[in-house]
């Protein structure tokens, strides 16, 4: 049985035990325009923790992000960050308080050079990550550094793009389908770039298509259907649930 969008988060949809979640969606619902897209999401993020939104196209996933980053027109519901509730703030001040967000099309600034694109943001938090470190975590991008966004590959757009929020000091990141149309090769740099980002304390929520890849990082999975966490599989359990998952997103 599912369990209600709308009911008291459970065991298996909670962040750690004994540990006030990071962040906490509650009862969330968002409109494009007259268009009722989310129907009372709620779920929880541990502090730490890498949790993806799986579903199908139109579930609702990246709408979700959208939400918590504050760039949907109208939203209804709960958002609370580290206990301060977001719901009724602007985007500008929902970033400062250390939320990060890569959007599907990356947002590079093709004219600007991947140094100007690095440094073109500003610093939101102390802790932002130095240049000189995002470099060594994207060896790629210090060997483009004087060539424009459009000069790029697709993963080398998608690690500036990466870069570019860990150097504002955002702690909890965003990420919309961070591999889609990814060489294989970059995918597992993606994959190893994020395990090495929660292994120094980063939270971070992707929308994935390709769940094989989020198996490799995630710590949980939820399923989001018609605008609403469905179900929650833990990434220890998604081998035994495996037909369920094939049921939900039809593959």
């Amino acid at each position: 049985m599912l369990e209600s969008a709308t009911a008291p988060v459970s065991a298996r949809h909670a962040a750690a035990p004994g540990k006030a979640p990071l962040l906490a969606v509650r009862d969330l619902e968002a409109w494009y325009g007259e268009s009722h897209v989310l129907h009372g999401v709620t779920f929880d993020v541990g502090e730490g923790e890498v949790v993806t939104l799986l579903g199908r196209n139109g579930a609702g996933k990246t709408t979700t992000l959208k939400s918590i980053i504050g760039i949907m027109g109208r939203r209804k519901g709960s958002i609370a960050y580290d206990g301060t509730e977001t719901i009724g703030l602007a985007s500008r001040n929902i970033a400062r308080l250390g939320i990060g967000y890569v959007p599907e099309e990356r947002g590079i600034f093709a004219s600007l050079s991947v140094y100007e694109n690095l440094t073109l943001p500003p610093q939101i938090k102390p802790g932002g990550m130095p240049v000189d470190q995002i470099y060594e975590l994207f060896p790629n991008l210090k060997e483009r550094s004087g060539s424009q966004g459009t000069k790029l590959s697709g993963g080398e757009q998608q690690m500036l793009a990466i870069g570019r929020i860990l150097r504002t000091g955002a702690k909890l990141l965003l990420l919309d389908e961070p591999t889609e149309g990814l060489a294989p090769v970059i995918v597992q740099q993606i994959g190893r770039t994020i395990e090495r980002l929660k292994s120094e304390g980063y939270t971070i929520i992707l929308v994935e298509q390709n769940f094989r890849f989020a198996q490799t990082v995630a710590d949980r999975h939820y399923v989001v259907e018609q605008g609403r966490v469905i179900d929650m599989i833990p990434n220890a359990e998604l081998d035994a649930n495996i037909d369920k998952l094939h049921g939900y997103l039809g593959v």
